[in-house]
Protein backbone atom coordinates (compact mmCIF):
# COMPACT_ATOMS: atom_id res chain seq x y z
CA UNK A 1 0.00 0.00 0.00
CA UNK A 2 1.01 3.76 -0.54
CA UNK A 3 0.84 6.17 1.74
CA UNK A 4 1.81 9.57 0.26
CA UNK A 5 2.88 11.94 2.99
CA UNK A 6 1.00 15.28 2.28
CA UNK A 7 0.83 18.77 4.56
CA UNK A 8 -2.71 20.02 4.41
CA UNK A 9 -1.72 23.12 2.01
CA UNK A 10 -4.97 23.98 -0.22
CA UNK A 11 -3.48 22.30 -2.98
CA UNK A 12 -2.40 19.15 -1.82
CA UNK A 13 -5.75 19.05 -0.42
CA UNK A 14 -7.40 19.69 -3.61
CA UNK A 15 -5.74 17.11 -5.35
CA UNK A 16 -6.55 14.57 -2.55
CA UNK A 17 -9.95 15.09 -2.96
CA UNK A 18 -10.32 15.26 -7.09
CA UNK A 19 -8.40 11.98 -6.84
CA UNK A 20 -11.32 10.42 -4.97
CA UNK A 21 -13.80 10.94 -7.79
CA UNK A 22 -11.05 9.97 -10.49
CA UNK A 23 -9.63 6.31 -9.22
CA UNK A 24 -12.89 5.14 -7.01
CA UNK A 25 -12.26 1.65 -7.59
CA UNK A 26 -8.53 2.00 -6.70
CA UNK A 27 -9.01 4.02 -3.17
CA UNK A 28 -7.75 0.79 -1.26
CA UNK A 29 -3.99 0.71 -2.99
CA UNK A 30 -3.67 4.01 -1.10
CA UNK A 31 -3.79 5.34 2.73
CA UNK A 32 -2.56 9.14 2.60
CA UNK A 33 -0.97 10.91 5.62
CA UNK A 34 -1.73 14.02 6.05
CA UNK A 35 -0.41 16.87 8.30
CA UNK A 36 -2.85 19.62 8.85
CA UNK A 37 -1.49 22.96 8.58
CA UNK A 38 -4.22 25.03 8.53
CA UNK A 39 -7.99 24.94 9.49
CA UNK A 40 -10.11 25.51 6.36
CA UNK A 41 -12.81 24.37 4.41
CA UNK A 42 -10.48 22.72 1.87
CA UNK A 43 -9.48 20.52 4.58
CA UNK A 44 -13.11 19.71 6.23
CA UNK A 45 -14.29 19.26 2.53
CA UNK A 46 -11.39 16.89 1.77
CA UNK A 47 -11.94 14.89 4.74
CA UNK A 48 -15.53 14.55 4.35
CA UNK A 49 -14.92 13.38 0.82
CA UNK A 50 -12.87 10.69 1.73
CA UNK A 51 -14.76 9.59 4.21
CA UNK A 52 -17.52 9.53 1.64
CA UNK A 53 -15.42 7.41 -0.70
CA UNK A 54 -14.26 5.18 2.43
CA UNK A 55 -10.97 6.09 1.60
CA UNK A 56 -8.55 4.97 4.47
CA UNK A 57 -6.43 7.71 5.52
CA UNK A 58 -3.89 9.18 8.42
CA UNK A 59 -4.58 12.50 10.14
CA UNK A 60 -1.89 13.95 11.82
CA UNK A 61 -2.79 15.32 15.42
CA UNK A 62 0.47 17.09 16.40
CA UNK A 63 2.06 18.60 13.06
CA UNK A 64 5.17 20.40 13.32
CA UNK A 65 4.54 23.23 11.28
CA UNK A 66 1.64 25.61 10.16
CA UNK A 67 -0.59 27.38 11.95
CA UNK A 68 -2.28 24.04 13.60
CA UNK A 69 0.63 23.31 15.13
CA UNK A 70 0.32 22.81 19.17
CA UNK A 71 -3.30 22.91 18.31
CA UNK A 72 -4.67 19.45 19.84
CA UNK A 73 -8.62 20.59 20.64
CA UNK A 74 -8.95 22.33 17.20
CA UNK A 75 -7.70 19.51 15.53
CA UNK A 76 -9.84 16.94 17.22
CA UNK A 77 -12.90 19.49 16.35
CA UNK A 78 -11.93 19.48 12.62
CA UNK A 79 -12.32 15.73 12.65
CA UNK A 80 -15.95 15.87 14.35
CA UNK A 81 -16.85 18.45 12.11
CA UNK A 82 -15.85 16.85 8.65
CA UNK A 83 -16.33 13.36 9.10
CA UNK A 84 -19.46 11.00 10.22
CA UNK A 85 -19.73 9.98 14.15
CA UNK A 86 -20.02 6.10 12.72
CA UNK A 87 -16.82 6.17 10.26
CA UNK A 88 -14.14 4.69 11.44
CA UNK A 89 -11.88 3.82 8.26
CA UNK A 90 -8.95 6.52 9.30
CA UNK A 91 -6.02 6.49 11.77
CA UNK A 92 -5.01 9.63 14.11
CA UNK A 93 -1.60 9.50 13.55
CA UNK A 94 1.40 11.27 16.41
CA UNK A 95 4.88 11.87 15.16
CA UNK A 96 7.15 10.97 17.04
CA UNK A 97 10.01 13.71 17.38
CA UNK A 98 12.46 14.84 20.43
CA UNK A 99 9.12 17.11 21.86
CA UNK A 100 6.90 13.77 21.94
CA UNK A 101 9.82 11.81 23.41
CA UNK A 102 10.18 14.05 26.52
CA UNK A 103 6.19 13.51 27.01
CA UNK A 104 4.77 9.87 25.82
CA UNK A 105 2.56 9.85 29.04
CA UNK A 106 0.96 12.80 28.24
CA UNK A 107 0.56 11.40 24.34
CA UNK A 108 -1.11 7.81 25.64
CA UNK A 109 -3.75 10.13 28.08
CA UNK A 110 -4.78 12.39 25.54
CA UNK A 111 -5.35 9.93 23.14
CA UNK A 112 -7.21 7.27 25.53
CA UNK A 113 -9.50 10.24 26.42
CA UNK A 114 -10.53 11.35 23.12
CA UNK A 115 -14.32 10.17 22.37
CA UNK A 116 -13.44 9.59 18.64
CA UNK A 117 -14.37 6.39 16.35
CA UNK A 118 -11.62 5.79 14.13
CA UNK A 119 -9.20 2.66 13.59
CA UNK A 120 -6.31 2.98 15.38
CA UNK A 121 -2.83 4.85 15.61
CA UNK A 122 -0.53 5.48 13.63
CA UNK A 123 3.16 6.42 14.47
CA UNK A 124 5.43 8.54 12.57
CA UNK A 125 9.07 7.89 13.44
CA UNK A 126 11.36 10.98 12.56
CA UNK A 127 13.44 10.25 15.54
CA UNK A 128 13.95 6.78 17.61
CA UNK A 129 12.65 6.25 21.05
CA UNK A 130 13.96 3.43 23.75
CA UNK A 131 12.85 0.60 23.95
CA UNK A 132 10.63 1.10 27.54
CA UNK A 133 8.45 4.37 25.28
CA UNK A 134 7.60 1.19 22.44
CA UNK A 135 6.47 -1.14 25.15
CA UNK A 136 4.78 1.40 26.50
CA UNK A 137 3.00 3.29 23.42
CA UNK A 138 2.44 -0.65 22.15
CA UNK A 139 0.25 -1.77 25.60
CA UNK A 140 -1.76 1.54 25.62
CA UNK A 141 -2.22 2.37 22.19
CA UNK A 142 -3.98 0.80 19.35
CA UNK A 143 -1.19 1.01 16.82
CA UNK A 144 -1.68 0.17 13.35
CA UNK A 145 0.60 0.89 11.28
CA UNK A 146 3.93 2.50 12.54
CA UNK A 147 6.30 4.67 9.68
CA UNK A 148 9.95 4.69 9.88
CA UNK A 149 11.47 8.01 8.35
CA UNK A 150 14.48 6.48 7.28
CA UNK A 151 16.50 9.89 6.72
CA UNK A 152 15.69 10.32 10.41
CA UNK A 153 16.71 7.15 12.30
CA UNK A 154 19.18 3.76 11.63
CA UNK A 155 18.82 1.11 9.54
CA UNK A 156 18.23 -0.98 12.42
CA UNK A 157 15.33 0.78 13.76
CA UNK A 158 12.52 -0.86 12.14
CA UNK A 159 13.26 -4.27 13.89
CA UNK A 160 11.81 -2.80 16.62
CA UNK A 161 8.39 -3.22 15.54
CA UNK A 162 5.72 -5.31 14.70
CA UNK A 163 6.46 -6.12 11.08
CA UNK A 164 2.83 -5.91 9.82
CA UNK A 165 2.53 -2.26 11.05
CA UNK A 166 5.99 -1.23 9.12
CA UNK A 167 5.59 1.31 6.39
CA UNK A 168 9.32 2.79 4.85
CA UNK A 169 9.10 6.99 4.61
CA UNK A 170 11.76 9.08 3.13
CA UNK A 171 12.34 11.99 0.70
CA UNK A 172 13.30 10.80 -2.45
CA UNK A 173 12.85 14.55 -3.98
CA UNK A 174 15.96 15.88 -5.15
CA UNK A 175 15.14 19.56 -4.70
CA UNK A 176 17.34 22.66 -5.77
CA UNK A 177 17.08 25.65 -3.85
CA UNK A 178 16.08 27.73 -7.01
CA UNK A 179 13.37 26.44 -10.30
CA UNK A 180 15.67 27.91 -12.66
CA UNK A 181 18.38 25.40 -11.39
CA UNK A 182 16.04 22.45 -12.45
CA UNK A 183 15.98 23.65 -16.21
CA UNK A 184 17.27 20.23 -18.53
CA UNK A 185 17.23 18.18 -15.53
CA UNK A 186 15.70 14.97 -14.42
CA UNK A 187 16.31 13.01 -11.57
CA UNK A 188 16.11 9.32 -10.05
CA UNK A 189 13.03 9.45 -7.19
CA UNK A 190 12.73 5.90 -6.01
CA UNK A 191 12.02 1.79 -6.63
CA UNK A 192 10.29 1.45 -3.32
CA UNK A 193 7.61 0.04 -4.93
CA UNK A 194 9.14 -2.70 -6.29
CA UNK A 195 11.07 -3.83 -2.89
CA UNK A 196 8.90 -2.72 -0.31
CA UNK A 197 7.11 -6.43 0.85
CA UNK A 198 10.39 -8.58 0.07
CA UNK A 199 11.68 -6.13 2.54
CA UNK A 200 9.68 -6.97 5.25
CA UNK A 201 6.96 -3.93 4.94
CA UNK A 202 3.05 -3.84 4.44
CA UNK A 203 3.45 0.16 2.99
CA UNK A 204 5.74 2.98 1.44
CA UNK A 205 5.83 6.62 1.96
CA UNK A 206 7.46 9.43 0.37
CA UNK A 207 6.92 13.33 -0.02
CA UNK A 208 5.75 13.14 -4.06
CA UNK A 209 7.53 15.74 -5.86
CA UNK A 210 7.12 18.55 -3.53
CA UNK A 211 10.03 16.98 -0.66
CA UNK A 212 9.95 17.44 2.83
CA UNK A 213 11.10 21.27 3.63
CA UNK A 214 8.20 23.31 4.16
CA UNK A 215 7.32 26.87 3.32
CA UNK A 216 4.31 28.18 4.49
CA UNK A 217 4.96 32.08 2.51
CA UNK A 218 4.68 31.86 -1.48
CA UNK A 219 6.40 34.14 -4.03
CA UNK A 220 7.36 35.35 -7.24
CA UNK A 221 9.75 32.58 -8.81
CA UNK A 222 12.14 33.83 -11.46
CA UNK A 223 11.26 30.74 -13.56
CA UNK A 224 8.60 28.02 -13.47
CA UNK A 225 9.00 24.57 -13.10
CA UNK A 226 6.71 21.52 -13.25
CA UNK A 227 7.83 18.27 -11.94
CA UNK A 228 6.73 14.95 -13.40
CA UNK A 229 7.14 11.32 -12.37
CA UNK A 230 7.22 8.61 -14.79
CA UNK A 231 8.44 5.32 -14.68
CA UNK A 232 11.71 4.00 -16.86
CA UNK A 233 12.73 1.04 -17.09
CA UNK A 234 11.25 0.04 -13.44
CA UNK A 235 13.09 3.49 -11.94
CA UNK A 236 10.88 5.99 -11.14
CA UNK A 237 11.87 9.39 -12.40
CA UNK A 238 10.99 12.81 -12.08
CA UNK A 239 11.24 14.98 -15.17
CA UNK A 240 11.56 18.73 -15.23
CA UNK A 241 9.95 21.59 -17.39
CA UNK A 242 11.29 25.07 -16.82
CA UNK A 243 10.50 28.45 -18.42
CA UNK A 244 13.56 29.73 -20.38
CA UNK A 245 12.83 33.55 -19.52
CA UNK A 246 13.87 33.51 -16.17
CA UNK A 247 15.68 36.68 -15.92
CA UNK A 248 12.95 38.56 -13.78
CA UNK A 249 9.36 38.03 -12.08
CA UNK A 250 7.78 39.31 -14.57
CA UNK A 251 5.25 37.34 -17.48
CA UNK A 252 4.31 34.01 -14.78
CA UNK A 253 2.02 32.92 -17.46
CA UNK A 254 4.58 33.41 -20.42
CA UNK A 255 6.82 31.19 -18.00
CA UNK A 256 4.39 28.86 -17.67
CA UNK A 257 3.74 28.23 -21.43
CA UNK A 258 7.04 28.06 -22.17
CA UNK A 259 7.44 24.93 -19.46
CA UNK A 260 3.98 23.72 -20.35
CA UNK A 261 4.74 23.40 -23.97
CA UNK A 262 8.30 21.61 -23.05
CA UNK A 263 5.83 19.03 -21.04
CA UNK A 264 3.00 18.34 -23.75
CA UNK A 265 5.89 17.68 -26.69
CA UNK A 266 7.66 15.38 -24.35
CA UNK A 267 4.82 13.12 -23.13
CA UNK A 268 3.91 12.94 -26.73
CA UNK A 269 6.73 11.94 -27.80
CA UNK A 270 6.81 9.34 -24.62
CA UNK A 271 3.15 8.31 -25.21
CA UNK A 272 2.29 9.27 -21.54
CA UNK A 273 -1.31 9.08 -20.38
CA UNK A 274 -2.45 10.25 -16.90
CA UNK A 275 -5.32 12.37 -16.24
CA UNK A 276 -3.04 15.12 -14.99
CA UNK A 277 -1.27 14.76 -18.02
CA UNK A 278 -4.09 14.98 -19.82
CA UNK A 279 -4.78 18.01 -18.02
CA UNK A 280 -2.04 19.71 -18.83
CA UNK A 281 -2.64 18.80 -22.74
CA UNK A 282 -5.91 20.67 -22.26
CA UNK A 283 -4.38 23.86 -20.79
CA UNK A 284 -1.92 23.93 -23.17
CA UNK A 285 -4.16 23.60 -25.85
CA UNK A 286 -6.53 26.60 -24.66
CA UNK A 287 -3.17 28.75 -23.65
CA UNK A 288 -4.70 29.03 -19.97
CA UNK A 289 -2.47 29.84 -17.02
CA UNK A 290 -4.64 28.38 -14.07
CA UNK A 291 -2.26 29.59 -11.20
CA UNK A 292 1.50 28.05 -10.06
CA UNK A 293 -1.01 26.10 -7.32
CA UNK A 294 -2.47 24.17 -10.14
CA UNK A 295 1.06 23.05 -11.21
CA UNK A 296 1.34 21.46 -7.99
CA UNK A 297 -2.23 19.60 -7.64
CA UNK A 298 -1.39 18.27 -10.83
CA UNK A 299 2.44 17.06 -10.13
CA UNK A 300 0.64 15.43 -7.08
CA UNK A 301 -2.22 13.79 -8.78
CA UNK A 302 -0.23 12.36 -11.83
CA UNK A 303 2.01 11.27 -9.17
CA UNK A 304 0.28 9.41 -6.95
CA UNK A 305 -1.82 7.96 -10.13
CA UNK A 306 1.53 6.39 -11.40
CA UNK A 307 1.98 4.54 -8.20
CA UNK A 308 -1.15 3.58 -8.40
CA UNK A 309 -0.93 1.89 -11.95
CA UNK A 310 2.24 0.38 -10.64
CA UNK A 311 1.34 -1.69 -7.46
Amino acid sequence: MYFPYLRGKQFELIALRELCALFPQELNKISPVIEPVKASSTLNSTLAELANRNANFNLIINPRVGDLEGQYERIIEIITSSIPAEYNNFQLAVIIDSKTERSIAALIDFVNALDLNYNGITLIHKTEINSQNIELLNNQLNIVYNVIYFSKTSRRYYREFEANTLVSLDDYFEEQSRNADYLNQESDFSKEYRFYIQDGFVGFSDFLTIGDNYSESGFLPRAVAIHLSYLDNEQIKVKHFVSDSNEDVADIGGKFSEAINKLVIWCNENNLNTAAINEFRDLQERGHFPGLGTLKKLSIMNHIELIINII
